[in-house]
């Protein structure tokens, strides 16, 4: 593959801007002269608008700007995209972050897309879902690219995803999904777990994408998530939404804790303006911390640009499942405290916010009520398993192999 030295961005087939090559670690971006008379700032902390050239730091995304990177696949995707590089005889080490935008092309998450678009038009073959789980699950057991029967049909289905865990990206009577499958190391019924905690935050008031299950001959059914990325118009076209992540937005890697939800409160009422999009936010600490859902990053919050209001909003909870996370500690601290938050961490965050106690106190325990009440079968197991085998609950395996093909 031929190296690549310029990007272009571009928006529901606009021009929002060129990305090129800054020195061998770094990359500099230059909004277009049409987007800056009538486009928005796709990043407005780090990419205000203006006419001028930003130039990205080499940490935490590989040179590229938070908003470029979060365009890019997760661990499973790199996984995929590594295994087709390998297929096709090249090496991924070889791979820059242009080159792997461009690999994205018009495939990625959000409404981003990306010029020369080198995105393989590969059909796939894999259909029914339990054929796709146990392609997945061979990927995550084989080292060797040699022993993988279909990589190309995976890629195809999956490539562009985020997050690590495997999954597929597929249309469902003219909507776009997101179908997960497990990890190696998952129980056989995460599909419903995380199915049951998506239906405890919706009866908690928090704002959740569809979702449901789709049934397995092998083992429990899988979890699907309606996309909030995609819209469907009444004349039955897609439209993209532009989306950025907590993460992307404030150029900080979510592989490491280093968030606190004051911070976030503050950044909800920044961007959005909205204290009914705070009252949002603070419903969905309250669920993290009651329902044990420690993997609360900075890749798991979002926003959404609304391109009629010409404002920013939250994007629904995504992610949401019991997890001790690293050491057992939340990832987004509940002021100061990430190990053991209570209820006087919640309030003093919601005072923070500027939420009456009263308010705050009420809607706490109200959640406290439903996911005791909805999950506490999974709550009670889940303890029971953490004490037994220690912290920790992620899918390392995607790390090592990543870590070993590279």
């Amino acid at each position: 593959m031929r190296e690549i030295r310029e990007i272009t961005v571009r928006f529901q087939g606009r021009t929002v801007g060129r990305l090129a090559a800054h020195g061998r670690f770094r990359t500099a971006f230059q909004y277009d002269g049409e987007w800056l008379r009538s486009g928005f700032s796709i990043s407005p902390v780090s990419l205000p608008l203006e006419d001028r050239v930003f130039i990205a730091d080499a940490d935490p995304f590989d040179g590229l700007f938070g908003v470029f990177s979060g365009s890019l696949p997760g661990s499973w995707g790199r996984l995929l995209t590594d295994l087709v590089i390998r297929e096709n005889g090249g090496e991924p080490q070889a791979y820059g972050p242009l080159e792997r935008l461009a690999i994205v092309g018009n495939s990625g998450l959000g409404a981003l897309t990306y010029e020369p678009d080198l995105h393989p038009e590969a059909k796939p073959e894999l259909t029914a879902p339990d054929r796709i789980s146990d392609a997945c699950r061979q990927v995550l057991q084989h080292d060797d690219p040699a022993d993988i029967t279909d990589p190309g049909s995976l890629f195809a289905l999956g490539g562009s995803s985020g997050g690590s865990r495997p999954k597929i990206l597929t249309e469902i009577s003219g909507e776009d999904w997101i179908i997960k499958f497990p990890s190696l190391i998952d129980p056989p019924d995460l599909g419903e777990e995380e199915h049951a905690y998506s239906l405890c935050a919706r009866r908690c008031g928090i704002e959740v994408p569809e979702t449901r299950l789709f049934p397995s001959g092998k083992c429990g059914s899988f979890f699907g998530v309606r996309r909030f990325d995609r819209e469907k118009a009444p004349d039955g076209t897609v439209r993209r939404i532009h989306c950025v992540t907590v993460s992307g937005l404030l150029e900080t890697s979510h592989s490491f804790p280093c968030l606190d939800y004051d911070t976030l409160m503050r950044l909800v009422r920044s961007m959005t303006g909205s204290h009914r999009e705070v009252m949002e936010m603070y419903r969905r600490m309250c669920f993290n911390v009651f329902a044990h859902n420690r993997d609360d990053h900075s890749d798991n919050f979002s926003f959404l640009y609304d391109e009629k209001a010409r404002a920013w909003m939250l994007a629904p909870a995504y992610d949401l499942t019991w997890s001790s996370s690293v050491c057992g500690e939340h990832a987004t601290i509940v002021h100061g405290n990430g190990s053991n938050p209570g209820m006087n961490d919640i309030l003093a965050v919601a005072a923070e916010a500027g939420i009456s106690r009263r308010k705050a106190l009420e809607i706490a325990e109200e959640i406290r009520e439903i996911t005791e009440e909805d999950l506490g079968v999974y709550l009670r197991r889940k303890r029971q398993i953490s004490e037994r085998a220690g912290h920790g609950y992620c899918c390392r395996e995607l790390t090592d192999r990543i870590r070993s093909r590279s």
